[in-house]
């Protein structure tokens, strides 16, 4: 071992990175409350053999490759719900895990108003070779999870936690947080009210984004199909800046689905 070089580490000319980490880490997963929560947009990670996807370093602290505060966000809220927590370990550039296999934005050839170099014309191998990897094992892992739960009679709402650049293609937004949601009217409604309840916030309903079946996966698939309540909530990037930032959402949050029937 070089005397400079730390365990752990893989040496890629002048740097040191990181060794790549699992599709999924799992927090608090026998936690007490009947929230489950999902990020899964928590990691910009691209693993070193794909070369960064042919975009420079700075392109892959923005939005574009993961929704910046979200998963310290889902931490904070994990500890005080107690809620189970499920973090993605890798940038949505290599493949969205809240987008169905197969659709157009599962890997984007272009994301917002930049095109992605190591995205264009992917064989259906390669195509294969992402989803086995990096969203198969996230999906599977939250679908084995809400199985067990059901099995031993346990209630589950299912949250996933996100949030969305101020300025979007050069339109700014009004909102500082959403809910999205599809079936789940009463816990949409609840959260709502809940956020609403701060006069100083304004807050979209279903706003900045809507459920698509054919371009969402977590309310879908992990909610909507299981008949389980189930929604995103948005936070404005912005407002997640700082430790204090953060904690203060989720004190906010927390003490919003604690009051939840």
């Amino acid at each position: 071992m070089h005397p400079h070089e730390l365990p752990g580490l893989h040496r890629r000319g002048r740097e040191l990175t990181q060794p790549d980490p699992e599709a999924v880490t799992v927090l608090n997963e026998g936690g007490s409350s009947p929230i489950v929560l999902i990020c899964e947009h928590a990691s910009n990670h691209i693993p070193a053999r794909y070369n960064g996807l042919g975009l420079p370093p700075a392109e892959l602290q923005r939005h574009i490759a993961w929704d910046i505060g979200a998963a310290d966000l889902a931490r904070r809220l994990s500890a005080r719900l107690d809620a189970p927590l499920f973090l993605a370990g890798y940038s949505r550039l290599l493949i969205d895990c809240n987008r169905p296999p197969g659709a157009p934005s599962s890997i984007p050839p272009v994301s917002e108003a930049t095109l992605i170099p190591g995205n264009q014309d992917l064989t259906p191998q390669e195509v294969a070779e992402r989803q086995a990897a990096y969203f198969t094992p996230f999906a599977a892992r939250i679908a084995r999870f809400l199985d067990r739960r059901d099995a031993a009679g346990r209630a589950s709402t299912v949250l996933g936690i996100h949030s969305f650049t101020p300025v979007f293609l050069g339109a700014r937004r009004i909102w500082q947080a959403g809910v999205l949601y599809r079936e789940a009217t009463t816990l949409g409604a609840g959260l709502l009210a809940g956020l609403r309840a701060d006069a100083a916030l304004t807050v979209g309903d279903n706003e900045p984004y809507r459920i698509d079946l054919n371009e969402d996966y977590t309310v879908p698939v992990h909610g909507d199909a299981r008949g389980l309540p189930a929604a995103l909530i948005e936070i404005r990037q912005d407002l997640l800046g700082t430790a204090p930032d953060i904690e203060e959402w989720a004190r906010r949050l927390a003490a919003i689905l604690s009051r939840l029937p």
